[in-house]
């Protein structure tokens, strides 16, 4: 996805609050502030990094993930081992929660990002549920590497060794972020079924035709049975040729945050296009049960902390971001720079792109590292 210069999209986002709360012209009235509030800080538009910027306002209101860039094990992690992606991520983070201005400049960690994926430092709006996945993978790869170069440079011993490799991907990104979705494939011939996992960190959810749709029906259609026949068939080993079969996907693990992408860009032919559909979404108690598996003990839960807004079309896009504060529960609407309060009926919107949900409660992150990056 392409954008030019973000003109009328620009202000989608304060038009749909103003049009809701049945209000016309000026600004939001928490729109205005003299105090700086914790936690709440605007990013700078670097140059159609609106895309970033929405990214990152999600990730930084997920408590449990900047608490453990302010805590003394990271610094102590990255003590012996500098990489500049995490650590550019990590001083971000801090500026956003500790900082004093009201709203800060995402420069260094673009220069970082850059050189994880070069397109991104194009002054070009890319997709944001890509830029999402590249984040987080980067993040990973910085602290399993890490993790994984310390650890075995100080344990010796074979049955240590051993234990460090297989937790070398104990970081915070697997702990919060990653799933498991168990796919089963079924030969309509034989009836033999083969089981794989898959791990996930996002899933991206088709989206049914028309005006307005629920999430549940959403999630429905990317978990219903899929038959592969024709030239889809796939090679059944016990019947020694390619027969029909059906594939069906449950959760076998789920996170404990669940990203949610709703796929509104779309192919037509070879006419690429954005789909309006307003999808209603549940803010608290949305019930992922009937798509875990039953050796699942524990009912999965999600409520909602923060959404990825796009506004406009596929030319000419914005993107913004709707966070859940965890010390006042409050929600706020940031537009790069600009940033104000909204009620959760306002949350409520058809620009929602990417939907962030957690099964645990939140709370003010805590800063125990003596860190300044």
């Amino acid at each position: 996805m392409s954008g030019g210069a973000l003109t009328s999209p620009k202000g989608s986002l304060l038009m749909h609050v103003q049009k809701k709360n049945g209000s016309s012209g000026g600004s939001p009235k928490h729109s205005q502030r003299k105090q700086k509030r914790k936690g709440v800080t605007g990013l700078n538009n670097l140059g159609n990094t609106c895309y970033i910027n929405a990214v990152l306002q999600c990730l930084s209101s997920t408590s449990p993930l900047v608490e453990y860039f302010f805590s003394w094990q990271f610094e102590n992690l990255i003590a012996r081992d500098h990489k500049t992606f995490v650590n550019a991520f990590a001083k971000l983070v801090t500026d956003l929660w500790f900082g004093e201005a009201q709203c800060v400049s995402p420069k260094s960690f673009l220069c970082a990002l850059c050189t994880v994926h070069p397109p991104f430092g194009k002054q070009s709006q890319q997709d944001a549920q890509e830029l999402l996945i590249y984040i987080l993978d980067a993040l990973y790869e910085d602290l399993a590497d890490t993790i994984n170069n310390r650890k075995s440079s100080e344990m010796v011993q074979g049955a240590i060794i051993r234990h460090t490799r297989r937790n070398a991907s104990n970081t915070p990104i697997t702990r919060l972020f990653q799933g498991v979705l168990g796919q089963t494939t079924i030969c309509m011939e034989c009836g033999r079924r083969s089981h794989k996992d898959e791990m996930f960190t996002v899933l991206s959810l088709p989206i049914p035709s028309g005006n307005e749709a629920s999430l549940m029906q959403c999630l429905q259609s990317f978990f219903q049975q899929v038959m592969l026949t024709w030239t889809d068939r796939i090679f059944c080993s016990y019947c020694k040729t390619k027969e029909d079969a059906a594939v069906e996907v449950q959760i076998n693990k789920p996170p404990k945050i669940l990203i949610l992408h709703l796929k509104r860009f779309e192919y037509q032919g070879r006419a690429r296009r954005k789909l309006q559909t307003n999808v209603i979404f549940p803010l608290v108690n949305l019930d992922m049960s009937p798509f875990v598996t039953l050796h699942n003990v524990q009912r999965p839960v999600y409520h909602l902390y923060s959404v990825v807004n796009h506004s406009g079309g596929l030319e000419c896009g914005h993107y913004t971001a709707y966070c859940k504060h965890p010390g006042t529960k409050e929600w706020n609407a940031y537009d790069d720079a600009r940033h104000f309060r909204i009620t959760e009926d306002d949350v409520q919107s058809p620009l929602a792109y990417i939907l962030f949900y957690t099964s645990q409660e939140f709370r003010l992150p805590n800063k125990t590292s003596s860190s300044t990056f």
